[in-house]
């Protein structure tokens, strides 16, 4: 599940009591790509292979979706894990160094502009992807909810789910890194071919700009939170063409970029 159970002294007012608390795991994983060093990742342990895919798409390092390198592990001392590929030259992407990268968009620069309107760049989404109601997100958002087994343990842990256009459930993840649960998330769905089935991505927590990217390279063009985005996040969605959902509640939300997907897109104007 990715939970330990710890032992503690719990202060309730003027007395002190022993409890046992579960709490989510954390432990280091480290990339080791053609005997060099790539990258370490703090995780939850589990799903690993998935995370390393995932997180090789997402940095461009893998170029081939249906390219799925074997991976074996040796667990050193303090539970550090490491994970070494081979990966030949024909499959490595431009973006292959021994640091890690991350996605920059150059064509059109981003934005910065608070004002919600669309805006037309070269290496957008497909515009023309399916529309849906925002309300369907509060179904989406409870199948989430009632999957998330590590954080009903242990209140500690971040969760990623990917639906398709339709609300099935496809895959969730959790780990005690929100980016983490992200990459298992889009691993799977390239392990398993069905990462073009997916058309939402629900995060827990709020929205960074490095899932935004993540969502952007595994081609989802809409992304829900039931947090607050932050505002690079959204300067980056209305340039990649991702429909950004923030404060998605109990049939609330609210989009800051891409309104285009969405049926229920009238306008109302209210004064206070």
């Amino acid at each position: 599940m990715g939970t330990k159970v710890y032992q503690g002294k719990k202060q309730d007012g003027d007395f002190t009591v022993l409890t046992e608390d579960s709490l989510t795991e954390e432990a280091g994983l480290q990339i080791i790509i053609n005997d060099k060093p790539f990258s370490i990742t703090m995780r939850t342990p589990g799903f690993d292979k998935e995370l390393i895919r995932g997180l090789l798409h997402a940095e461009g390092i893998i170029k081939l979706r249906d390219y799925h390198p074997a991976v074996s592990f040796n667990d050193g001392k303090k539970g550090i894990r490491f994970a070494s590929l081979t990966i030949p030259e024909s499959a490595l992407g431009s973006s292959y160094t021994n640091h890690r990268s991350l996605l920059s968009v150059s064509s059109c620069g981003i934005c910065g502009k608070t004002e919600l309107e669309d805006h037309q760049c070269s290496d957008r989404l497909d515009t023309e992807s399916e529309r849906f109601d925002s309300r369907e997100l509060t179904e989406m958002f409870k199948k989430m909810e009632i999957k998330q087994k590590t954080f009903i343990s242990s209140g500690g842990s971040h969760a990623a789910a990917a639906f398709s256009a339709s609300g099935e459930l496809i895959c969730l993840r959790e780990d005690i890194g929100r980016h983490n649960a992200v990459d298992k998330v889009v691993g799977h769905l390239l392990q398993n071919d069905r990462i073009k089935e997916a058309k939402f991505l629900l995060v827990s927590g709020r929205i960074s700009y490095e899932i935004v990217i993540k969502c952007f390279k595994a081609k989802i063009p809409t992304l829900a939170a039931v947090s607050a985005p932050s505002t690079l996040a959204v300067d980056y969605a209305k340039e990649l063409g991702i429909t950004l959902i923030g404060f998605a509640r109990e049939n609330r939300s609210t989009c800051y970029a891409n309104t285009h997907r969405l049926i229920n897109n009238q306008q109302k104007t209210h004064s206070q």
